[in-house]
């Protein structure tokens, strides 16, 4: 009886393990998660009577999570338990700068293993924490690495222009801060940053 007792806290307590990992990304969570935490029979029941949906294939979420319109940012950034941020298009998007209307979401993550969608564009890199900033159930970009990250990404010169000047426009970030931050870039890189800030 000892035994059913504490094998039953187990289980609550992995199934509140779980329920705050998928709090922090809108109710997504993944099946290795589902596994890490030791909650697959709850899962299954869950699945059986309606309170967990599958999002997609390693995916799920908790059927009383509201939705909301950037439910995909968080979903992927679930995958990968939160080590990755939404880049590059995607990011521009999100902080209003340009109109590049992205067909893809972009995210950069340093570790992890690549969902198959064909919806995602995942760049592999390694992200220092002053590149990224809390969207809430996901991270992404800041404005200023936004802007370098398009800029090395070879954006046309007239998108990047756009890009440039709604940052400065907006005060998302300083002309100043994009100059001193585009000298560590190569050298033609650099050069199409700074004919945007003369535009902007």
């Amino acid at each position: 009886m000892a035994g059913d007792a504490a094998a039953e806290r187990d289980a609550e307590r992995g199934w509140r393990a779980l329920r705050r990992l998928a709090g922090r990304h809108a109710g997504y969570f993944t099946t290795r998660q589902v596994l890490r935490t030791g909650c697959e029979t709850r899962i299954r029941d869950g699945l059986r009577d309606g309170s967990i949906t599958r999002a997609g294939v390693g995916l799920l979420r908790l059927s009383d999570w509201p939705e909301g319109p950037l439910d995909e940012y968080a979903m992927w950034s679930a995958w990968f338990d939160g080590a990755a941020a939404v880049s590059h298009h995607s990011a521009a998007e999100l902080h209003g700068l340009g109109r590049l209307r992205p067909r893809f979401v972009h995210i950069s993550a340093g570790v992890g293993r690549f969902p198959l969608s064909p919806r995602l564009v995942v760049l592999r890199r390694a992200l220092t924490r002053t590149d990224v900033q809390s969207a809430g159930a996901f991270l992404v970009t800041t404005p200023l690495r936004t802007v370098l990250d398009l800029a090395e990404a070879g954006i046309g010169q007239s998108a990047l222009d756009e890009v440039v000047a709604d940052a400065v426009a907006i005060d998302r970030c300083a002309s100043a801060e994009i100059r001193s931050a585009s000298a560590a870039l190569p050298p033609p890189t650099a050069t199409r940053l700074h004919r945007a800030l003369t535009r902007a």
